[in-house]
């Protein structure tokens, strides 16, 4: 069996050690007897989207991000086309905002997100830092992570994790966080998050499989 993994902007979307999420995920994968193709796409490439099995964007900075956008807006079409089509993806730490209809940044200017969501983001003054721990409905074990962002988002009827106990939601403290539609996932957790929680890792894995 193969797999096709495509990594998308890791030249600005690597804060975190965001890399390791991809690395714990192929090793998992190859212990199972997988072959793992890994495919980078930098800025300007082509991916090929259609013969993806996941797609994955890291943290960044908020200027990363934005400028990252500024490429990934092309393929708004072609995502959601392999989303339809059964792709599993993973949208951590900033990337989340980027999946969304809009972001606006703290000094009132807004740029479109990819619309693959319908949430909007609003980045704010406030930087929110921390340990996080939640819960999740999608297996019984904990969510634990860390989170660096300045935003809030709003219009996600369907979060990742269902609470946090310890750490800021998507627009409250102690509030549900992160968005999950079918198979695609999205969390402003980082650290990297497949590391710290094996019962995600095995989710993606089993989404990969099916």
């Amino acid at each position: 069996m193969e797999l096709t993994i495509l990594h998308l902007y890791p030249e600005f979307m690597s804060l975190y050690g965001e890399y390791a999420n991809l690395a714990v995920l192929r090793r998992h994968l190859e212990a199972l007897g997988v072959t793992v193709s890994l495919q980078a796409a930098a800025a300007g490439e082509a991916p090929d989207f259609a013969g993806a099995d996941m797609i994955y964007m890291g943290a960044g900075t908020e200027r990363a991000a934005r400028a990252a956008m500024e490429d990934f807006s092309r393929f708004g079409a072609g995502v959601r086309a392999a989303a339809e089509a059964g792709a599993v993806m993973l949208f951590a730490g900033t990337a989340m905002d980027l999946i969304g209809e809009s972001v606006k940044e703290a000094d009132g200017s807004t740029y479109q997100g990819l619309g693959l969501a319908s949430f909007l983001v609003e980045h704010g003054k406030r930087r929110i830092v921390g340990d996080v721990y939640g819960r999740t409905d999608l297996y019984p074990e904990a969510v634990v992570g860390f989170m660096n962002k300045c935003s809030t988002t709003r219009g996600i009827a369907t979060p990742l994790f269902a609470s946090l106990p310890l750490g800021f939601g998507n627009e409250a403290e102690h509030g549900p966080e992160g968005y999950v539609s079918g198979d695609v996932f999205a969390t402003h957790l980082t650290g990297p998050v497949l590391v710290k929680n094996p019962d995600f890792l095995d989710l993606v894995t089993r989404r990969l499989f099916a």
